[in-house]
C-alpha cells in the first residue's frame, strides 16, 4: 500500500512538471501568433496602400476606330 501512496505521488509530481512545461510553451506560442498576426496586419495594410496608388485613373474613352 505504501509502495502504491509513494508511486501516486510521484506520478503527480511529474504530471505537474508536464502541466508546467506545456503552459509555458502555449505561453511562447501565443506570443509568437500575436507577433505574426501584428506583421500580417501591417503587411496587408502596406499591400491595400501600394495597391490603391498603382491604380491608374485610366478614363473610359471610346477607341479611336470608333
Amino acid at each position: 500500500m505504501e509502495v502504491r501512496i509513494t508511486d501516486l505521488e510521484i506520478r503527480f509530481t511529474e504530471q505537474g512538471q508536464t502541466i508546467e512545461e506545456l503552459s509555458s510553451v502555449i505561453a511562447k506560442q501565443w506570443k509568437e501568433i500575436d507577433r505574426i498576426q501584428k506583421k500580417l496586419d501591417t503587411l496587408t495594410e502596406r499591400f491595400l496602400t501600394l495597391e490603391e496608388q498603382s491604380q491608374a485613373d485610366i478614363p473610359v474613352t471610346q477607341p479611336p476606330h470608333w
